[in-house]
């Protein structure tokens, strides 16, 4: 029997007082879904460091299980050695582990140059304590050199040690499950759990998809465009099209569901109520 599917958040480290209860705010709403965890991203160089900390401790004492981002480009072993201290020594279990983006203008990469290095670091300092959850990208990495060499650099991560993985976004779920499919036989069974972001804003979609390879469907972005400024339209199209892609990477076998949440949570509880998750 296939264990329960398993469902998170994401956010982003608030940079203002009003952010911090916005965010407040947005995890109240959604803890009543009673997550897996809450993970909280970190800019490429450390350049939210300090935000992610305060927001991943201030998680912990609410109760819940927080998993802080940390991206190795641009960090030393020394400074990945203390921020992993730092955590162990607050209780934090989970750790995102990854590459991150790297910086206009960054000519130095840092220690690490690959997820999978940072994953064997972790895994050589700490052992068991950490989960640690890496990425994947079903519709492959933009900056990878083919298909095959993404899903190599996966198969690596994997191998390094990572228990479980969350995907980059994507509005196709026949890239998924392919994807799945294809690490599964090169020998990888650890879970691989779907990235969901919700569309509230197409200009804002449009833009992030762009940066991170994300396909927009053709007949998505004709659609999102035609509605213009109308945002209540995009809305509920959108609320259709990430409901339906759910209910298929459910139904399909996906064991849970990763929201980007972009720090707001009316969507999200949205799509949650269409799915029915109450009820499971």
């Amino acid at each position: 029997m296939s264990p329960s599917p398993t469902f998170s958040f994401e956010f982003f480290p608030p940079k203002t007082v009003e952010g911090t209860e916005k965010l407040r705010n947005t995890r109240r709403q959604l803890a009543q879904f009673k997550p897996e965890f809450f993970s909280v991203t970190f800019g490429a160089g450390g350049t939210t460091q300090d935000g992610t900390l305060a927001t991943v401790l201030e998680i912990k004492s609410e109760g819940f299980q927080a998993a802080p981002h940390l991206s190795c480009i641009g960090a030393t072993r020394a400074n990945v050695a203390q921020l992993l201290q730092t955590y162990r020594d607050n209780g934090i279990r989970r750790i995102v582990a990854l590459r991150g983006d790297i910086p206009s203008g960054m000519v130095e990469f840092g220690e690490f140059r690959y997820a999978n290095e940072l994953v064997e670091f972790i895994r050589a300092e700490h052992g068991d304590w950490f989960h640690i959850e890496v990425a994947a990208y079903p519709e492959y990495h933009p900056q990878a050199r083919s298909a095959h060499d993404d899903i190599a650099n996966f198969v690596r991560k994997a191998q390094a040690g990572a228990d479980s993985a969350m995907t980059q976004y994507f509005f196709n779920p026949d890239a998924y499950f392919a994807f799945v499919d294809e690490v599964r036989a090169r020998g990888v069974e650890i879970p691989i759990v779907p990235g969901i972001m919700p569309i509230n804003n197409f200009t804002q979609l449009a833009r992030f998809s762009d940066a991170c390879g994300a396909e927009i469907p053709r007949w998505l972005r004709l659609k999102l465009q035609s509605y213009g400024d109308d945002s209540a339209s995009i809305k509920a199209l959108g609320l259709d099209v990430i409901t339906d892609l759910c209910r298929k990477l459910l139904d399909g076998g996906a064991p849970g569901l990763h929201f980007y949440t972009l720090n707001a949570a009316g969507n999200v509880s949205t799509i949650w109520q269409r799915l029915g998750l109450d009820a499971r």
